[in-house]
């Protein structure tokens, strides 16, 4: 269905190498999509790309350091390069420091913001030239139910998250005019290496998430699938702006 055919395009994902990034991949792949996959290991990188070799995409890994201008720039260019052209960029690397807020020093006040919030930023402002270029463009920004709700133990990341939804709002209203849709996808309690370590960290997480969740269960990387590649298709052409939950209904419940 050529709505949600990729074919022909190339996708930049940050974090692309595992959980959420990984999962968002994998569907782009499947729709026939060009991944570059962009984190900091290579390792992970090269273990991520075989993935999705080995299913029958197509996908090549170019290290990138988010927290450096430099190489956020360096990151497209190198795409460029390597495939020609750039169509899809999904700004999803991200982490979080998980501790109360009188605690937090301002060096990981930074480190979380930085992390979450000015390298989506970063990328996307050296991905804007060549989106524009090409007539058109989609930017995925990966925020999270921390954008709607407040928690004690996360402050700096629910602050990062808030301002990507903000961020996204007005990326979308400035680079309309130019057929760049730029939306954001909120998770909820998604199975990752990422909330792993915070049922470690937070006493009764899993049990509270899986009592409020209707979908009565944690979410998956693949569940993302799906709502990546309508927002990186044709069929989303219309669709700017938005952030849409990806949670199971969490955040339905009042």
């Amino acid at each position: 269905m050529k709505l949600f055919d990729l074919s022909g395009k190339v996708a930049v994902i940050t974090g692309g190498n595992g959980g959420i990034g990984l999962g968002m991949a994998r569907g782009m792949a499947a729709a026939g999509a060009t991944i570059v996959v962009a984190g900091r290991d290579a390792e992970k990188n090269a273990g991520a790309v075989k993935e999705i070799v080995a299913a029958g995409g197509s996908a090549s890994a170019i290290p990138v350091d988010v927290l450096r201008e430099e190489s956020c720039r360096a990151l497209i260019a190198e795409t460029i390069k390597a495939h020609g052209r750039l169509d899809i960029l999904v700004n999803n690397a991200g982490m979080s420091i998980r501790k109360q807020p009188e605690t937090y020093t301002l060096a990981e006040w930074h480190t979380v913001l930085d992390s979450n919030l000015t390298s989506a930023f970063l990328c996307s402002q050296a991905a804007y030239p060549e989106l524009k270029k090409g007539g058109a463009g989609k930017i995925i920004n990966i925020g999270s139910m921390m954008s709607i709700f407040g928690a004690p133990f996360a402050t700096a990341y629910a602050a990062s998250k808030g301002g990507m939804v903000q961020m996204t709002k007005s990326l979308a209203t400035a680079w309309a005019k130019d057929g760049i849709q730029v939306n954001a996808i909120l998770p909820g309690w998604i199975d990752t290496a990422l909330t792993r370590r915070a049922r470690e960290q937070v006493e009764g997480l899993h049990d509270s998430v899986l009592k409020r969740t209707p979908a009565a269960r944690w979410g998956v990387p693949d569940d993302f699938a799906g709502i990546a590649v309508f927002l990186a298709a044709p069929a989303s052409d219309f669709v700017t702006g938005a952030a849409i939950a990806v949670d199971g209904g969490y955040s339905s419940l009042a």
